[in-house]
């Protein structure tokens, strides 16, 4: 009797902490600083799931079936993308994917089911498994936040935890290492996720991808989903992690119609100032810029670049001025050249709204210094 007792107590203690070594034996580093082809063909199937564009994601997913994930695997990564990009565009996949494997054998092809995920033992914990999975994943302890969206809606953080952390994590098909791969792709290709993108990043340096693999991420998203997807990736690699994008090779014209858009925050604007149509070089530190709208009156506040600006006036009238000299006024076509180093602010005229694409070049990562506001 105690010998049964204690093996049924050891298969519970195994269950229990199924998940939080995985997550643990996630952080070794990849001795290879290239994504793998499985890890590649991930990639658009993520990203264009959670974008809804099911004509691409067929393709990608016949590529990723070629490249050796198997259908178990591809399932996961839809039931891994509901919690972040929602039931519609995860069935909308799963649907897709119907689709995929019925003409695949009927063309005779036949691919490999793959394993199962690891059935939950009988007295699962999903609280303590959640909470430990996620502050492994941080490497802290957040089981007692009490500020932020945990503190202000707290079901919405019993469900990340029990669910997502536990749940949807204890699912053994996809390693932990593999569902950032999946977070990151998907956020990547949604506008106004660059928050979460931030954090989950800096996850996927903490489970092992090198800044080498990231770098070779955002050429995927350009090659297989957008460049808009890539630009918000790249973006926040070289801003947020520091991680400047090594020279690529582009080997078709590519075309941004990333229209997600921005207002200008009041301690760097007076009035309002919309941001869109990011670019960036494909080739590291070139240049990086941006389409900016400004209201009638709207204005940068002072400010700096390390290494200069151009602006090119779109339309409507307005106004730029170095600190010591005066304002001069701006006209469409106009095109406007700021040292580096070169204290100033730019903005529509007092009567006219006006737009500008600014184009400059980030030193280490570092593009603006902000300084006051400009009075009236």
């Amino acid at each position: 009797m105690t010998t049964l007792v204690t093996k049924k107590l050891l298969f519970v203690m195994q269950g229990l902490c199924f998940c939080m070594l995985t997550v643990a034996t996630a952080y070794a580093k990849d001795a290879d600083t290239a994504l793998t082809d499985r890890q590649k063909a991930i990639i658009p199937i993520a990203a264009l799931t959670a974008t809804g564009d099911t004509q691409a994601l067929e393709k990608a997913l016949n590529d990723g079936l070629n490249k050796g994930l198997t259908v178990n695997e591809v399932k996961e990564i839809f039931i891994h993308s509901y919690a972040y990009a929602g039931f519609p565009r995860a069935l909308n996949g799963i649907n897709t994917f119907i689709t995929v494997t019925e003409e695949r054998k009927a063309q005779g092809i036949a691919d490999k089911t793959g394993a199962e995920a690891t059935p939950v033992p009988a007295n699962y914990n999903a609280n303590a498994v959640g909470h430990k999975v996620g502050n492994d994943l941080v490497g802290r302890d957040i089981s007692n936040r009490t500020t932020g969206y945990a503190a202000f809606v707290p079901t919405i953080d019993i469900f990340l935890v029990e669910h997502l952390f536990a749940d949807i994590f204890y699912r053994d098909v996809l390693s932990v290492k593999d569902r950032e791969l999946v977070t990151i792709s998907m956020l990547s290709a949604m506008t106004g996720a660059e928050a979460q993108l931030t954090s989950h990043m800096k996850l996927s340096q903490r489970v092992g991808y090198t800044n080498s693999q990231l770098r070779e991420f955002t050429q995927i998203l350009i090659e297989t989903v957008s460049q808009g997807s890539a630009t918000r990736a790249q973006k926040i690699l070289t801003d947020e992690l520091n991680i400047a994008m090594t020279d690529t090779n582009i080997a078709t014209v590519m075309v941004n119609r990333d229209r997600s858009a921005t207002m200008g925050a009041a301690d760097k604007f007076t009035g309002n100032a919309k941001i869109t149509s990011r670019f960036t070089s494909s080739v590291s530190s070139h240049y990086r810029g941006a389409m900016v709208e400004f209201e009638a009156g709207a204005r940068t506040a002072w400010h700096t670049h390390p290494k200069g600006q151009t602006l090119i006036i779109i339309s409507g009238k307005g106004r730029v001025q170095q600190e010591g000299n005066k304002a001069k006024a701006l006209l469409p076509g106009d095109v406007v050249t700021i040292p580096p180093h070169t204290k100033h602010w730019h903005g529509a005229a007092p009567d006219s709204a006006m737009s500008h694409i600014a184009i400059l070049t980030p030193n280490d990562g570092e593009t603006v210094t902000w300084m006051g506001l400009v009075k009236d």
